[in-house]
């Protein structure tokens, strides 16, 4: 945590493997950085995401002490000279920072850049009361926008991106492997994008009956085959489309599964065991000619285009955001919110702080 300033904020600070602390820090200075200018953004609301639990419990922490947090909303408090946004503004930030030098950054491909830093994880990030961001990561929230919605814009972002991958034409049949809030965002955008059909598969009755109440239909693959209730709508020739948002060896099989001939799946889960496919399974994707799109994280050009201003222009329209924020929490109380996220007791999809 690398903060020198003589101000001070409160933050939820990672001191070591599983330790969180809420104290006092320093506040950063503004980042000394030929490439890019700087806001100071008054941070108020930050949601925690499934890869800060690995980070702080799971020993994968790039140091220590570490302030996590990489999705949020808030305002800008402080600008300058020049600057295209001013103090009040409210924003939201793209968490990727490029390197501006690699192949990809020249040629506007930031997720695929080599050398990137990133906002709570490389360098200190949103739980706590402000932190820099430079200018071409800033996106404006719209007036329509609540900005707690506006938090979860990073993981919007990052499921149309792997959706838009599928090449949509519309009246297609989609499936959605995980009901978690990756699933059920993308689940949304293949309805907001076309799809005439959309199936959401988890083993969870209560994710599933949040993805029921904004419309989309649900299986529950612990009671039925998800494969065969494909077959079963589509007269025996499977999903145009599927998406894997779960990340288990069961659900990336049954995706590959789920598809027609020349169907295309998306793997936008992160694996967490070993995949196993048999001759039978390869011979399918073979036979059937289907297309396979791996994806990760989100893109900020073309600008209009990208998926972050796409994400602002449908969220609190099409794109039911409130539906998947089960849990609000302060952030002093740090420790009962990632409880609240790993426990099995606890029903919960997105967890948020409210700064």
């Amino acid at each position: 945590m690398k903060t020198t300033g003589k101000r001070t904020m409160n933050a939820l600070v990672l001191e070591s493997n599983s330790t969180l602390t809420y104290k006092k820090v320093p506040i950063p200075e503004r980042p000394k950085d030929d490439t890019f200018n700087h806001y100071l953004v008054r941070v108020k609301y930050a949601g925690i995401c499934g890869s800060d639990i690995g980070r702080a419990f799971n020993k994968k922490a790039y140091y220590y002490p570490l302030i996590m947090g990489h999705e949020f909303s808030g305002v800008i408090e402080e600008a300058f000279k020049g600057a295209k946004y001013k103090k009040g503004d409210r924003v939201t930030a793209f968490p990727l920072i490029p390197c501006m030098k690699c192949r990809a950054c020249r040629t506007g491909n930031y997720a695929q850049c080599k050398n990137y830093d990133y906002i709570g994880s490389r360098r200190d990030g949103a739980f706590a009361e402000f932190l820099y961001i430079p200018e071409m990561n800033i996106f404006p929230v719209p007036d329509n926008v609540r900005l707690d919605h506006a938090a979860l814009t990073e993981p919007a972002a990052v499921a149309l991106k792997g959706i838009r991958k599928l090449g949509i034409k519309g009246g297609e049949t989609a499936v959605v492997y995980g009901a978690g809030t990756i699933g059920n965002l993308a689940a949304q955008w293949l309805k907001i994008l076309g799809c005439g059909r959309v199936v959401v598969v988890d083993i969870d009755d209560q994710k599933l009956e949040v993805a029921r109440r904004i419309g989309l239909t649900t299986v529950n693959s612990s009671k039925e085959d998800p494969v065969d209730y494909l077959e079963s709508i589509t007269g025996g020739e499977g999903a145009n489309y599927a998406v894997e948002a779960c990340g288990l060896p069961v659900t990336y099989r049954q995706a590959l599964l789920s598809v027609s001939n020349f169907g295309r799946v998306a793997f936008i889960g992160n694996l967490s065991r070993e995949l196993k496919l048999t001759p039978e399974d390869m011979s399918r994707v073979l036979r059937r000619e289907i297309q396979i799109f791996g994806t990760w994280n989100s893109d900020i050009v073309s600008q209009g285009m990208d998926d972050w201003s796409t994400v602002l222009k449908f969220m609190d329209n099409k794109l039911n955001i409130e539906s998947l924020i089960t849990h609000r929490f302060k952030l002093e109380e740090g420790k009962k919110a990632f409880d609240t996220v790993m426990s099995r007791d606890i029903f919960s999809i997105k967890v948020i702080f409210e700064i």
